[in-house]
């Protein structure tokens, strides 16, 4: 459900052909799920079978022609439709990479801090890639805001986490 209301959302801000759509999802942090290049492709293929997007050729230049998809009225509705079903659910998260938390005893303390460390700096990457975007980008998409909280609170908890780990 959330692929779809993500790619038709895109659509319905302006029509794109299928390589700009990855682009978006590829580069934007705020993108709040995996999509891959294949997996959008498809899931473009199914909405136009089921008639919510159609196509249109473009060819700029020497290019190749590309498909330039764009939101029907029938898409439109069923992304108010998923758009609803979304807000007013809530499905448990879950975080693979914090599996290793519970078994952080096993390793050497100084170990420990040092991966914990490296962690660290990989969080603080992406918290930056939040601090960077446009005030546009961080008005128009709560996404944007939610994650760079998130990713400031694992910051926040990874460090006392350290502190408390070399305190010992």
């Amino acid at each position: 459900m959330e692929k779809k209301l993500l790619i038709l959302g895109l659509l319905l801000s302006h029509d794109m052909h299928g390589y700009q759509l990855n682009e978006v999802l590829e580069k934007n942090p705020g993108t709040p799920i995996s999509l891959k290049k294949s997996n959008a492709y498809k899931i473009l293929s199914d909405m136009e079978k089921d008639g919510w997007i159609n196509h249109s050729q473009e060819q700029e230049g020497n290019r190749p022609r590309r498909r330039v998809y764009s939101v029907t009225k029938k898409g439109e509705a069923e992304f108010y439709r998923l758009l609803r079903e979304n807000l007013s659910s809530h499905s448990s998260p879950e975080f693979p990479s914090i599996v290793g938390l519970d078994f952080l005893h096993l390793l050497p303390t100084k170990e420990a801090i040092a991966l914990l460390e490296i962690r660290l700096n990989l969080i603080k990457e992406k918290f930056q890639q939040f601090d960077n975007l446009s005030s546009e980008i961080k008005q128009n998409h709560l996404t944007t805001e939610y994650l760079h909280q998130f990713y400031e609170k694992q910051i926040e908890w990874l460090s006392a986490l350290i502190a408390r780990l070399q305190s010992n």
